[in-house]
């Protein structure tokens, strides 16, 4: 007597299985399509900015700035 696998095999029926993950392995199923949407946002999210009107992404700065002018010479620690 063989009856149902326990599980849905992915390549047969990949839908079914996906149900079953969802149900019966919420977080490893939840954190996977969490973790696959990075990428898709990477690469979709940019343009949708441009077409909404930003005129350009904020550039990141490479360097610290550094103040000009003479720098003050901490006292008072016992350093030396």
């Amino acid at each position: 007597m063989s009856g149902p696998p326990a599980s849905p095999r992915f390549f047969q029926t990949p839908l079914r299985y996906l149900k079953w993950a969802s149900i019966n392995k919420p977080a490893y199923f939840y954190s996977i399509v969490v973790g696959l949407t990075g990428p898709v946002l990477v690469v979709t999210v940019p343009p949708i900015r441009r077409y909404m009107g930003e005129e350009q992404i904020a550039k990141i700065p490479m360097t610290y700035p550094i103040p000009k002018g003479a720098r003050p010479r901490p006292t008072g620690f016992d350093d030396e």
